[in-house]
């Protein structure tokens, strides 16, 4: 395929799970680019469609992990507020289910963005992610745990 196309049809996708996993659109930019240079120096070939989104959630799940490893994000508080979809976000209800999503834990968040955003299931996500099945299915359960109890507060 051509790496225009892939990039046409696959940057609102990884961006969007970068966004989730980072919490900060200006790492998220940072990660999609990284994510797809790596594409451009791959050379990898793809069987379809499918297996390059996975390929690229999976290295833009590694970029988010290597940049949260990094001495400044360890050491360095961000100002930055969140500015997660704003547009999309159009009731209070779905402003505060999103602020919770976004409140789990990265492991937790990705697997139900994942999930219940871009609808994969979840063997899908298990292959994404390089997990097992019942890890993504625990993960996906101890996230909704959480989100219940975080809703039942509020």
């Amino acid at each position: 395929m051509d790496y225009e196309k892939i990039v046409e049809e696959n940057i609102n996708f990884v961006y969007r799970a970068a966004v989730c996993y980072c919490k900060n659109t200006r790492d998220a930019e940072d990660i999609v680019q990284n994510t797809f240079l790596k594409l451009l120096q791959s050379g990898q070939e793809f069987q379809d469609k499918e297996h390059i989104r996975k390929w690229l959630v999976r290295v833009a799940v590694n970029e988010c992990k290597n940049m949260w490893k990094s001495y400044w994000n360890r050491n360095v508080i961000s100002l930055e507020t969140l500015e997660y979809e704003k547009e999309a976000v159009r009731t209070d209800e779905q402003k505060e289910l999103l602020q919770a999503v976004m409140g789990l834990p990265p492991k937790y968040r990705i697997v139900i963005h994942l999930y219940y955003y871009e609808g994969y299931h979840v063997k899908e996500i298990a292959d994404m992610l390089h997990l097992s099945e019942s890890n993504v299915q625990i993960r996906l359960m101890r996230a909704r745990k959480k989100l219940k109890e975080y809703l039942k507060e509020e």
